[in-house]
């Protein structure tokens, strides 16, 4: 996947939560696609990521420089953060057996972009 810095992070979703050691293994676990959409400000209008769940904890199964770390709580609770160099994008949402859904919002010097996620998994 191509990576321009500020398209990417963006495009992201999430940074900047605490990320806690989880010790369950849970509905969740498996390997999703997410697709993030932003619907306000000059980032890329979307983009599709694969991630993995296991024991409650999310990580990037892509390129290696974008720090991606997160949890999944067995209610199904979303905090993801992602990092690429000085920017990131922290994000919320739920996901359900098959789906999910959440917000994210820039952060950092580029805070102007939102938008929200679609999850899928595969």
């Amino acid at each position: 996947m191509p990576y321009a810095l500020k398209p990417t992070i963006a495009a992201i979703l999430l940074t900047a939560f605490p990320v806690v050691p989880v010790a369950w293994g849970g509905a969740h676990d498996g390997n999703w696609s997410v697709l993030v959409i932003t619907e306000r400000g000059d980032c890329d209008r979307g983009f599709r990521y694969d991630v993995a769940i296991a024991n409650g904890r999310v990580r990037y199964r892509g390129d290696t420089s974008v720090r991606f770390n997160g949890t999944v709580e067995p209610s199904g609770a979303v905090k993801v953060s992602i990092r690429v160099g000085e920017q990131g994008a922290n994000g919320t949402g739920r996901l359900t057996a098959d789906s999910g859904t959440g917000t994210w919002r820039s952060a950092g010097q580029d805070s102007a972009c939102a938008g929200r996620w679609e999850a899928e998994r595969r």
